[in-house]
């Protein structure tokens, strides 16, 4: 016997403190097959939405104590909660279109409302539900198949090296130089892969906020002399000059030096900044520099945002005027990158034509790193004339990161 699956009808939660307009809009919608729940004040249309996350949201705008446009406000901070449609319902003629928008709503609708309007308003809405749940679902499960594929491939590469190494070393018999050379070359593209695997595990943690970080106070020029020194040969055996500066100010201020972060993750983004540097300049300098900084950087200034993200504007918000900053400056000499070429750069698996194009993981994760500190990461290239990444913290001082957390 054949089982057919039945389709759930789609769940309405009605927010109004009028009880004739909540049997209104249920005489409406129930008749075209909805769902529907009610609410008569914000805060209960709140628990509502938290203990069972509806399809839609029809929300009335004027009501006492809180107001449609704080439940929405409030809704879309909430990280917890599924995509929600929210569907303002207003009898106002003086209410902003514009700040119901701006809150967080998808869509206005004014009383008294046309029925096929409303009916047409709810389905539009439904429809963009169901597309949203489904690309989100689409990333589930790329993320769950990136997340098992680097976990299944790091087993057998290590192991591969393991046997490469012993080979090298004569362990199964003696080995003439020619095959020596090759071997080694084995190992060096084998250790490239597992570096590549290893990165894309890190960006698949953050991005799933499974990323969990300690917070301790620590000196960042300490830090990154640390980092400097250990790529410092890789830069001489190119006979680039190499340069590590710190502001005077900061040298005789320690306290100014201080920035609450994960000390391995921050070495990990400086590592990757240094060491990009090191490897696209052929000829020429890399410097590194620790400056001071007390307001914010121009709005010309490139931060690589990814449109598709959520942190673009939280990252931009924690830039106040009164923050004290932290900037590490890492500019090269190398050929530069186009301004095409810049607005990508730091997205996921992101490659352009430019000298830099790699696996497109790691700056990616160079700037998930820094919005997990409060901080940016930005760029400054012309063609030509080199590159200048600068990854800018907050002050220990005024800052409010926590002591520990995990990824956003």
């Amino acid at each position: 016997m054949s089982m057919t699956k039945v389709k759930e009808r789609p769940r309405v939660l009605a927010v109004d403190d009028a009880p004739d307009n909540l049997f209104l809009i249920q005489a409406i919608l129930e008749d075209e097959g909805y769902c529907l729940d009610f609410a008569q004040d914000g805060p209960n249309a709140l628990t509502k939405i938290e203990q069972n996350p509806p399809d839609l949201v029809l929300l009335d705008i004027m009501m006492p104590g809180m107001d449609g446009y704080e439940v929405t406000r409030k809704i879309r901070k909430n990280r917890n909660l599924p995509f929600i449609p929210i569907l303002l319902i207003t009898a106002h003629e003086h209410s902003s279109v514009v700040q119901g928008l701006d809150t967080g709503a998808d869509d206005f609708i004014r009383k008294p409302f046309d029925l096929d309007e409303l009916l047409a308003r709810v389905r539009a809405l439904l429809r963009l539900k169901h597309s949203i749940d489904a690309e989100q679902a689409i990333a589930r499960q790329r993320a769950d198949f990136v997340s098992r594929l680097t976990h299944d491939l790091r087993t057998p590469l290590v192991a591969a090296n393991r046997v490469v190494k012993l080979l090298t070393e004569g362990a199964f018999g003696p080995v003439s130089s020619e095959s020596v050379s090759a071997l080694e070359g084995i190992e060096r593209n084998n250790d490239n892969l597992l570096q590549m695997i290893n990165t894309l595990l890190e960006v698949h943690r953050h991005e799933s906020g499974e990323k969990a970080m300690a917070f301790i106070d620590l000196d960042l020029w300490e830090l990154v002399t640390q980092v400097a020194e250990e790529l410092r040969p890789l830069a001489e055996s190119k006979d680039l000059t190499f340069q590590v500066v710190c502001d005077d100010a900061l040298i005789s201020r320690s306290k100014l030096r201080q920035v609450a972060g994960d000390r391995m993750e921050l070495r990990r983004l400086l590592t990757n900044l240094i060491g990009n540097a090191i490897k696209f300049t052929d000829a020429g300098a890399v410097s590194i520099a620790l400056q001071c900084q007390s307001a914010l950087l121009s709005d010309e200034d490139n931060f690589g945002e990814d449109n598709s993200s959520k942190d673009n504007g939280a990252r931009r918000s924690n830039r106040t005027k009164d923050q004290t900053w932290l900037a590490v400056s890492v500019k090269d000499t190398g050929i530069g990158i186009s301004s095409e070429e810049q607005q990508g750069i730091f997205q996921w698996f992101r490659q352009g034509n430019h000298r830099r194009a790699g696996s497109g993981l790691g700056l990616h994760l160079a700037q998930r790193i820094a919005t997990a500190h409060q901080g940016t990461v930005s760029l400054k290239s012309s063609l030509g004339q080199g590159s200048t990444f600068t990854l800018l913290l907050p002050v220990t001082a005024n800052s409010a990161a926590p002591k520990v957390g995990k990824s956003a």
